[in-house]
């Protein structure tokens, strides 16, 4: 169980800049939450790029590898048979398939590391901080589960200071 306070914004902007004031204040930030992709919000928050696309190219390969073993396996090995004059291993008639295979091997596995990574699955619950952040409104959350009073005070006094229209505590 976490407690969690957040304030809401109106406005992308003052998001922006209650982030930045955030940062100089030396406030650690739980998570933002927008209605919409908001342009320079990762800049703000200091995260790296994801990573997803590596593993895209790792299980691309793993497709590639996967189709062209199995296809050079069953042709040359288990049942080698020429069809039409061709080779036993005939690359351009292999071309096909391995772009198929490459292509559905690095969707499902993006697709299946991005719920991994992001907790998300058929047992997930989602944990909804206020309603009209998916409708309106911009949340600038903070993890105030093993803070004194004092320092939650301190926590309040800046998003009231940064220009959240509101400030709500919440136990997820």
């Amino acid at each position: 169980m976490k407690k969690v306070l957040f304030g809401l914004y109106n406005d992308d902007t003052e998001l922006i800049d209650a982030i930045h004031g955030a940062k100089e204040a030396g406030l650690e930030i739980m998570d933002v939450y927008t209605p919409f992709p908001v342009h320079g919000l990762d800049d703000a928050m200091g995260l790296s790029e994801s990573r997803l696309h590596q593993a895209g190219f790792v299980f691309g390969a793993l497709g590639l590898l996967t189709a062209l073993g199995v296809m050079s396996w069953v042709f040359t090995r288990d049942w080698p048979i020429v069809f039409g004059g061709k080779p036993y291993f005939s690359f351009p008639a292999f071309v096909p398939i391995t772009f198929e295979l490459t292509v559905l091997f690095s969707a499902v596995g993006m697709v299946i590391t991005f719920y991994v990574v992001c907790g998300l699955g058929p047992s997930a619950e989602a944990k909804v901080l206020h309603d009209r952040i998916t409708d309106d409104k911009f949340c600038l959350a903070f993890d105030t589960t093993n803070m004194s009073q004092g320092d939650v005070e301190k926590y309040a006094a800046f998003l009231s200071r940064s220009g959240a229209a509101e400030t709500h505590t919440k136990t997820i």
